[in-house]
């Protein structure tokens, strides 16, 4: 799988496309994940298997791009209140004197 199909991959995959990810065969694969020896975070919904896309990733080294085109490893980007147009507390020096005065 190319990197591109890999990053379209859902939250969960079967273990037969984890597999296909990890160059395993499909029987190898069912073998690992019923032994509790898969490389990657596998589920256990009813009698199905289920590998965790994120867990594949990250063993694979394929980090998700932002939609700025950074990676999504970089740092992450919180939110700020200026991101919602609030005010900046350098500009107000009085909610500066007031955080600082309790």
């Amino acid at each position: 799988m190319n990197r591109d199909e890999l990053l379209a991959l859902p939250v969960t995959v079967d273990v037969e496309t984890a597999g296909r990810a990890l160059s395993i065969g499909r029987t190898k694969a069912f073998q690992l994940a019923k032994a509790g020896q898969f490389p990657a975070r596998v589920l256990r919904l009813g009698g199905k298997y289920r590998v965790v896309t994120a867990d594949l990733l990250e063993l694979l080294g394929v980090a998700p791009t932002r939609s700025d085109g950074a990676s999504a490893t970089d740092a992450p980007i919180a939110p700020t209140v200026e991101d919602f147009g609030g005010p900046r507390l350098e500009q107000h020096p009085t909610q500066l004197h007031a955080l600082s005065a309790s």
